[in-house]
C-alpha cells in the first residue's frame, strides 16, 4: 500500500487517540522505525495492557480456538491471550505477513470486535501494523474486506522525534551527537540484497552494543559492530566520526589549514567522514549565484578548490564524492562552483563518467 499521507511519531499518539478508541488501525511503515514501541508505549498511555498477536506465527484455530461439545453441541472456546475479562490493546503485529486463513479469522475480530460468542470488553482497542511490500519484507496482499476494516496510517521516520526519545532513553552519546549533525542516516531504504541497514532499531541495537563495550573499545571492534547493524557507508560515516571524537581532528582544523586530510590507507573511514563534512560546509556556505558574492563568500571558493585538489592527490573517488550529484542525478553544490571545479580539475569530472 503506498502512502498518500504520513505522520511522525511524535503525532501518532494523538492520531490513535482519536482513531483508534473508536474504530480499529492498521499501522503501515518500514521495518524498525518503531511501530511496536508506539503502540506499547499508547496503551500504557491509556492505561491498557498490550496483547500482541504475532501474524506470521499464528495458524486459524489460534484466533478461532478449539471445539468443545457442550451439551450435545461444539462451542468455540477463543484463547486466553484474546479472552480476558478486562478492556486491553489488541496489537496485531504483522498481520499483512500471515497467510489468507489467518487474515480472514480476524475479519470478526477487527470489525465486529469478537470471536463466536466472545466479545472484546468495552474499552477494548485494535491496531494492527504491518511493513509494506516495497520495504521487501516479508508481506502478503490484504483483501479489499480486510482493508475496508480499518483506518490506515503511514508512519515515517523522524530524526527529530528520534533524538528527543534518545535522549530520554540513554543511548550512546556518540550516535545521538553523530545523528544530531547527520540526521539523514537515521533511517534507509531496505536493500534488495540480505545486508544491514540504518533504522532507528538498528542505531538502538548499536547503541547497546557500544555501552557493553565501554570506553575501551578498539577502531576493528567498532567497525564490526558498526557495519553489522548500519548500512555500508553509513557506518563507515560513524565510525569516522568516532575518530574525529577520539583524535579531536575535524572539518575545521582541515579548512583552517591546521591539519592536512588523512592520507593513510587506515584512515579512510575518517577520510570519507571529512569529504562529506566538507560537502555539508559547502552546500550551506556557498551561494546559489557567483554574482555579488561577497569576499568571504570568495575565499571560501578559492580555499573549496584548493582542498579539493589536495583531496584528488589522496583519492579521487572520496573528491569526487564531494562535488557528486543527489540520487536522483541533480546537482547539489551550485552549478557555478562545478563549473571552475571541472575547469580546475578536468579528472575529477572524467572519474563521474
Amino acid at each position: 500500500m503506498q502512502a498518500a499521507v504520513t505522520v511522525t511519531p511524535a503525532r501518532l499518539p494523538e492520531l490513535l487517540l482519536g482513531l483508534a478508541t473508536v474504530r480499529p488501525v492498521f499501522l503501515w511503515g518500514a521495518p524498525g522505525i518503531g511501530k511496536s514501541s508506539l503502540v506499547r508505549k499508547f496503551a500504557d498511555s491509556l492505561g491498557l495492557e498490550c496483547v500482541s498477536l504475532l501474524g506470521t506465527q499464528l495458524a486459524p484455530e489460534d484466533l478461532i480456538g478449539v471445539p468443545q461439545i457442550r451439551d450435545g453441541r461444539s462451542v468455540f472456546c477463543p484463547p486466553e491471550s484474546i479472552a480476558r475479562d478486562e478492556p486491553y490493546c489488541l496489537f496485531l503485529d504483522e498481520l499483512n505477513a500471515a497467510g489468507p486463513d489467518v487474515q480472514k479469522a480476524f475479519y470478526s475480530l477487527i470489525l465486529d470486535r469478537r470471536i463466536g460468542s466472545y466479545e472484546l470488553p468495552e474499552g477494548s482497542i485494535v491496531i494492527g501494523a504491518g511493513n509494506r511490500a516495497t520495504d521487501n519484507a516479508l508481506a502478503r496482499p490484504i483483501a479489499s474486506a480486510l482493508v475496508n476494516r480499518l483506518t490506515h496510517v503511514h508512519l515515517d521516520a523522524s530524526a527529530k522525534d528520534w533524538l528527543v526519545w534518545a535522549g530520554e532513553n540513554g543511548i550512546h552519546p556518540w550516535i545521538t551527537d553523530h545523528l544530531t549533525d547527520r540526521p539523514d542516516h537515521l533511517w534507509s531504504k531496505p536493500p534488495k540484497t540480505e545486508e544491514p541497514f540504518s533504522t532507528p532499531r538498528s542505531w538502538h541495537m548499536l547503541s547497546d552494543a557500544l555501552h557493553s563495550f565501554g570506553p575501551d573499545l578498539d577502531e576493528e571492534t567498532l567497525k564490526v559492530l558498526a557495519h553489522g547493524t548500519l548500512t555500508p557507508a553509513h557506518a563507515t560515516a560513524f565510525c569516522g566520526y568516532v575518530k574525529i571524537v577520539r583524535s579531536r581532528f575535524g572539518i575545521e582544523a582541515v579548512l583552517k589549514g591546521e591539519a592536512r586530510w588523512p592520507h593513510r590507507l587506515q584512515d579512510r573511514d575518517l577520510l570519507y567522514y571529512l569529504a562529506e563534512s566538507f560537502r555539508g560546509r559547502l552546500l550551506k556556505e556557498l551561494p546559489a549565484s557567483k554574482e555579488h558574492m561577497s569576499a568571504n563568500g570568495r575565499q571560501t571558493a578559492y580555499r573549496a578548490k584548493s582542498l579539493l585538489v589536495q583531496l584528488a592527490e589522496i583519492s579521487v573517488e572520496v573528491a569526487q564524492s564531494v562535488i557528486a550529484s543527489d540520487a536522483d542525478g541533480n546537482p547539489v553544490l551550485p552549478a557555478w562552483f562545478l563549473v571552475e571545479a571541472a575547469r580546475d580539475m578536468p579528472r575529477l569530472v572524467e572519474a563521474r563518467r
